[in-house]
């Protein structure tokens, strides 16, 4: 059975150049290297040297959606508000807001910062098109909107995400990939995202484009604001419709989803578990591919998703183009606005046997930070070791 019931969504990629044939972003980021601390320092761009004629003293909202998802406190918030002072002389602050899952929150949120006249909102939604009114509104009060990591309707002045669709393609291929010879006969469990994620659509349609007809689709559900306990639920149920022993494997979109779904077939009593897949490469994540507990993960540069919406923020807010700067190479189109500048983030499919290269090699983690006591004997394994 094949449960593909959503249609394929208006918000799509338009450019030639988006649609590579090369899946995987190499893991050349080692340069743009991290702090002890995990925080970005200065990477390139204009921070080194004050232009006269620039506007320095400026003020970016930043709202960001969940503390759920790990990245967004640890990575997102302080690689934004590090390359905002870097690229203003470190004259330009950040006022940070967090949705904690809310979109009435979240649109407080919003309405307080237009109220308060910050120069430029970078926004995550909560919900993509719940969000569009206050997008309006900033747009009434001559204040640019760059939407971040999710595509928010209404008229946005940019995009800053990664091919999303092509997250969904390289999850699904590594599954195809895991089963083998015996992937059209194997029942497949998808652990999609929330609903009102337009990025959710993306993943699972281009998962679906690697999965359709290659693999038996047993059961599919979306989950209410990607709350693990949720995907917990759904994957009991499917245990109980579908059968422990006939799961071959699990889609998951995110890495907090497998985690919950991998508990749920321990608890019952799945000891031989299916590949799961995941994304975000949280640090829990990259431990459980080291102990062989999830199959593999979509690691998606923080570094350069960050630096990029800071970049558009303030090019903005100083008036310069950001297609003429190289910072938007991609146009995509959202249910309510076409041609929006965007920059798209390749993707690497992360697995056991490129930790080193990804993760640790880019200083998104270090060995010992992965290679806890619990997890020596699987690292040394691998060879991943300090």
């Amino acid at each position: 059975m094949n449960p593909r019931t959503t249609p394929r969504t208006a918000l799509r990629t338009r450019a030639a150049s988006v649609r590579r044939p090369a899946l995987l972003l190499t893991a050349g980021l080692s340069a743009l290297s991290l702090t002890a601390c995990g925080v970005v320092g200065a990477a390139g761009g204009d921070g080194g040297s004050a232009s006269p004629d620039r506007n320095y003293d400026i003020t970016v909202g930043l709202l960001l959606p969940d503390k759920d998802t790990a990245r967004f406190e640890k990575f997102d918030r302080p690689l934004i508000e590090s390359r905002v002072s870097s690229l203003t002389n470190k004259q330009g602050r950040v006022v940070y807001a967090n949705a904690e899952g809310s979109k009435d929150k979240q649109s407080e949120q919003f309405r307080r910062m237009i109220a308060d006249e910050v120069d430029v909102i970078v926004v995550d939604a909560v919900d993509s098109k719940a969000v569009a009114p206050d997008v309006e509104k900033a747009k009434a009060a001559d204040i640019p909107v760059i939407a971040y990591d999710r595509l928010a309707e209404g008229p946005v002045d940019a995009y800053v995400s990664h091919d999303n669709e092509l997250v969904g393609q390289v999850q699904g291929r590594a599954l195809v990939n895991a089963l083998g010879e015996n992937a059209e006969n194997s029942k497949v469990v998808m652990m999609n995202g929330a609903p009102t994620d337009p990025n959710t659509a993306l993943f699972r349609e281009g998962a679906l484009d690697e999965l359709d007809g290659k693999v038996d689709i047993a059961k599919s559900y979306d989950t209410r604001k990607w709350l693990p306990e949720v995907a917990a639920e759904h994957m009991r149920e499917a245990l109980k419709e579908v059968g422990a022993g006939n799961i071959a494997a699990v889609y998951s979109a995110n890495d907090g989803m497998a985690g919950a779904v991998i508990e749920v077939l321990q608890d019952a009593g799945v000891t031989d578990l299916p590949p799961v897949t995941g994304q975000d490469a949280d640090l829990a994540a990259v431990r459980r591919i080291v102990s062989g507990t999830q199959y593999m993960t979509v690691y998606k540069s923080f570094l350069l998703e960050a630096t990029g919406a800071a970049d558009m923020a303030v090019a903005k807010v100083q008036e310069r183009s950001i297609q003429f700067d190289a910072l938007a190479r991609d146009v995509v189109d959202s249910p309510t606005h076409k041609d929006i500048p965007a920059m798209l983030v390749p993707v690497v499919a992360l697995t056991r046997e490129n930790i080193e290269a990804t993760v640790v090699q880019d200083g998104v983690y270090t060995v010992e930070d992965i290679c806890t006591k619990a997890y020596a004997a699987d690292c040394a394994e691998i060879g991943l070791t300090s």
